[in-house]
């Protein structure tokens, strides 16, 4: 599982920085992760029915609130004119505002209720199950071969302007909607099993672009060998750090990415953001 979550977020990551051509774009920072949880959480204390006690019924309850969050995103960002610092802005916004919607959440949940919330606001592969594996096998796997297909695409979109990239036939906008749908569909799924996992959809596609460039017939899949490399250490690293005590590799994550994304800030902020 900690495989596939590397694979998932830092694939996901790497699509949605390079169809918006800001690397300080990932799951975490549009607020993804935080619209899943909360998606999750209203699933787990409100819903009723066996369908929305299944691991189904949480995956399309996290689908549909991350699907709604990159609504609000491009919705907003659309309006005020695309450009990376807008985008970032609005998607951290959104991410404090799930956040407090599903601290809401907790607050009117019963102790039970409680506690399955609390593991997906720390992120932790305790519970998952070879059933959770095959889901995001599957997934990620189907979406792997799409976006394959779609990689001469994704270079052009990466490395040029919207009208070049109209000049070449190609429609941008169309790109952006279905590799979008992939990343929230890859997130939302990893999410529902594993709780809110932040940076690796940042970090990883930033190392992989640093070591071997943005050609994405290499760089989507060696992003996701990146973000497997850095989830198998956290999660090895926050199960031996304080033996027998097993610290939730969510919290290991961020304190290993926060430095990270500070660093990143930086040298961004000295090239300047279009």
């Amino acid at each position: 599982m900690a495989i596939l979550a590397g694979v998932g977020l830092a694939v996901s990551g790497a699509i949605m920085q390079s169809v918006t051509r800001n690397p300080l774009v990932s799951p975490f920072t549009l607020g993804l992760s935080s619209a899943a949880a909360f998606g999750a959480s209203m699933c787990i204390v409100f819903g009723e029915g066996v369908f929305f006690e299944s691991e189904t019924g949480v995956i399309a309850c996290a689908f549909t609130s991350s699907l709604f969050c990159v609504f609000i995103v491009y919705s907003l960002a659309k309006k005020i004119g695309i450009n990376p610092t807008v985008i970032v802005l609005v998607g951290i916004s959104l991410n404090y505002f799930f956040s407090a919607l599903t601290a809401t959440v907790e607050f009117f949940a019963k102790q039970h209720k409680l506690e399955a919330i609390v593991h997906w606001t720390f992120g932790s592969f305790n519970k998952s199950s070879w059933n959770s594996v095959i889901i995001c096998a599957v997934i990620i796997t189907l979406c792997m071969l799409f976006l394959r297909r779609q990689r001469l695409r994704l270079d052009a979109i990466a490395l040029n302007d919207d009208e070049s990239v109209k000049s070449l036939g190609i429609n941008p906008e169309n790109i952006r909607a279905v590799s979008g749908i992939i990343a929230v569909l890859i997130t939302s799924t990893i999410i529902s099993f594993t709780g809110v996992i932040g940076f690796v959809g940042l970090i990883a596609p930033h190392m992989a672009r640093m070591i071997i460039g943005n050609q994405h017939c290499y760089f989507i899949p060696f992003a996701g060998f990146l973000g497997a490399i850095l989830l198998l250490c956290a999660d090895t690293m926050g199960r031996f750090l304080l033996y027998p005590v097993s610290i939730p590799v969510g919290i290991i994550v961020s304190f290993l990415g926060a430095p990270l994304f500070a660093r990143l800030i930086l040298s961004v902020g000295k090239k300047g953001l279009n």
